[in-house]
């Protein structure tokens, strides 16, 4: 039974929301339990929890700020007007006004690898960028669907809602990394040798659960960070049918860019989940298997197909989009 973009939208959205708990939840379980095991006490582990809260608090304030002048920067990328990029600035406005945000700044990468990406931190600080490549490969429609994707990041503040996901990612990273050092360096022995009073049993098994979450979780985090990632995808899939509506523009451009062999360089590890398509390509040595930023581009067309009621691809056309994220 076919899906309107509206079903997508309200799903891909509780969906999102869930993960973001969830990696919410794994932080405060690593800081409560690596707090119990150091203190041996309930206070103790609540204040290293709210220590932790606080760290992370700072990191996304500081990214929250300066993020995105940091990810143009290190993409090359440099700002168009109306007199160098006609054709695009009027494509933006068009799905600016039909997202009903302001117009943002347009920035052009110089490589000719297709693809785009949004940053900023709300709808008013918004930016996208766009290769080149991009701009020469697609036409008008899959152009205005690949910007109608973008500036549903934008609308759906995606940006701020990945950058709290990612910080707290980072900050779980961070906090189990300290403590598996403090406890190989004798740190966690010291702990269990001051018994205080009979509260030692319950410290000791803190203690073994403190060290599991901290190989455990920054692991599961990056997976739940993932599939975050994945789910925004999906919702600005849908919500780009709902700017343009037209789903075949987006779908085009989809497996054009998705087909594409050329590799974007400025693209690396720590930006690649904010571009259209997965910049690093699969034959790259730099790409990885294991954690995959992106849906499958196939899996992507065929949910944009349920929308009009179209078949899913199947045969010839779905093998060759097989495979190549």
């Amino acid at each position: 039974m076919a899906r309107t973009f509206y079903d997508q939208i309200a799903a891909n959205r509780r969906n999102s929301v869930v993960l973001a708990l969830i990696v919410i939840a794994l932080f405060g379980a690593l800081g409560f339990s690596i707090g119990y095991a150091v203190s041996g006490s309930a206070t103790g582990a609540v204040a290293v929890m709210a220590g932790a809260l606080l760290l992370g608090g700072l990191l996304s304030v500081g990214s929250y700020f300066g993020g995105d002048t940091l990810v143009l920067s290190v993409s090359g990328a440099k700002e168009v007007d109306e007199t160098s990029a006609p054709q695009l600035l009027n494509v933006v406005r068009e799905m600016a006004i039909a997202a009903n945000v302001p117009m943002p700044k347009v920035y052009v990468i110089d490589d000719t690898a297709p693809n785009a990406f949004a940053t900023g931190r709300d709808p008013k600080h918004a930016s996208v960028a766009i290769t080149t490549g991009l701009l020469e490969k697609l036409d008008r429609e899959e152009l205005q669907g690949v910007m109608a994707h973008e500036l549903s990041h934008v609308r759906n503040f995606d940006i701020r809602f990945a950058l709290l996901v990612g910080v707290l990612v980072g900050s779980i990273a961070l906090l189990a990394d300290f403590f598996l050092r403090f406890t190989f360096w004798g740190g966690g022995r010291r702990s269990r040798d001051s018994d205080r009073g009979g509260g030692n049993g319950l410290q000791v098994v803190f203690m073994v659960v403190a060290i599991l979450l901290s190989i455990l979780a920054p692991i599961a985090a990056r997976l739940v960070q993932l599939a975050v990632n994945r789910q925004r995808e999906y919702l600005a899939d849908a919500s780009s049918v709902e700017l343009t509506r037209n789903p075949y523009g987006i779908e085009r451009a989809l497996a054009k860019i998705s087909s594409d062999q050329e590799v974007l360089e400025v693209a690396n590890r720590a930006t690649q989940h904010m571009y259209f398509t997965n910049p690093i390509k699969k034959f790259e040595e730099r790409a990885s298997g294991l954690f995959s930023t992106h849906p499958a581009t196939l899996d992507r067309i065929n949910r944009l197909r349920q929308l009009t009621g179209d078949a899913p691809l199947q045969g010839a056309e779905a093998a060759q989009l097989s495979g190549l994220d």
